[in-house]
């Protein structure tokens, strides 16, 4: 089996403004998600979907992969999931990575954790 990592990560969260690069404990979020995910050696790709250059460019900073920027249509409060998701595995497929299966790895937080 060959697993990959798909985290999904938009800029424009309204419940938490700019959730996934806020600090919690002096690391933006997303970090803790990135090095988990690379930590637990499952995955031979952790590719972050954003449309957001500063989340790429934070996520880049922890280890993930950026191969393709999301199209901020599929950025949007109404965007759902699956369409996030066969987006990423188009474009990862027409880049030639070589997976069978991928996995969603989402970033939780309560508004009280984080800084």
């Amino acid at each position: 089996m060959k697993p990959i990592c798909i985290i999904p990560a938009r800029g424009g969260s309204k419940g938490i403004p700019r959730k996934n690069i806020r600090r919690m404990l002096n690391k933006p979020l997303i970090a803790y998600t990135i090095e988990k995910s690379l930590e637990s050696k499952i995955f031979s790709h952790v590719i972050v979907s954003t449309e957001d250059q500063e989340i790429a460019h934070i996520s880049k900073k922890y280890g993930a992969e950026i191969p393709f920027m999301r199209p901020k249509n599929l950025a949007k409060d109404t965007t759902g999931m699956a369409e996030v998701l066969i987006h990423a595995v188009t474009k990862l497929n027409s880049l030639e990575y070589d997976f069978d299966i991928f996995v969603i790895v989402i970033v939780l937080c309560h508004s009280y954790e984080i800084q």
